[in-house]
């Protein structure tokens, strides 16, 4: 009886191990604390991409894979025009493609881009929250494969598509600077992403 009673409750504290283990994987997904980022190969440029068609003449960057404790999250990459000067970023039209590797609530990320955001710059409260509503309602659940894609609309603010249909548009040129800041400010807290990203592309 000792033996049975002691198997069962080694059983319940396995069990309640496992589900404290991945609790906390599921945080760790969304921070930036030890991600890692790597240039993956680059696949065939002349993929068709919809929400690139009307910027005209862009060629996408090598992808580059974020990884956060080991797990893969996104291939992130750039579709940039001729000419494009990284330091003059939002003078120039251009798309950032997020194409992901597992499973994320849109909730979620539309909050950690947020969060992204106030590293860079500040804002009031009431922004915060317009354009966390924004977020929600324009990022979706998204699942292995599937993909989010922002493009800069200079002089309007940020358009956004979703596996090549688009979502909406954020006319806010603040937002725009900030959001696609988390990627291509010096202040990014992904500096080695931001690299490689920006590898071969003009100052």
């Amino acid at each position: 009886m000792l033996t049975a009673l002691s198997t069962v409750a080694f059983c319940r504290a396995d069990r309640a191990l496992r589900s404290v283990v991945f609790a906390l994987l599921g945080l760790m997904l969304l921070g930036s604390a030890h991600a890692q980022s790597n240039t993956v190969a680059s696949p065939n440029a002349s993929f068709s991409r919809p929400e690139v068609a009307a910027l005209g003449g862009v060629v996408p960057t090598a992808p580059v894979r974020l990884r956060v404790w080991g797990f893969e999250v996104y291939d992130a990459r750039l579709w940039t025009p001729r000419g494009f000067r990284h330091s003059q970023a939002m003078q120039h039209p251009f798309a950032l493609e997020l194409q992901y590797l597992r499973k994320l609530e849109g909730s979620a990320i539309a909050s950690r881009s947020i969060e992204e955001m106030r590293r860079l710059g500040s804002f009031s409260e009431a922004q915060a929250q317009s354009w966390l509503t924004a977020l929600r309602e324009l990022f979706p659940n998204v699942g292995q494969g599937e993909r989010i894609t922002g493009i800069n609309v200079p002089g309007v603010g940020a358009e956004f598509w979703v596996n090549g249909q688009r979502a909406g548009v954020v006319k806010d040129e603040t937002f725009a600077r900030l959001f696609f800041g988390i990627w291509l400010d010096e202040r990014t807290s992904e500096p080695k992403m931001r690299a490689q990203l920006l590898q071969g592309l003009q100052p």
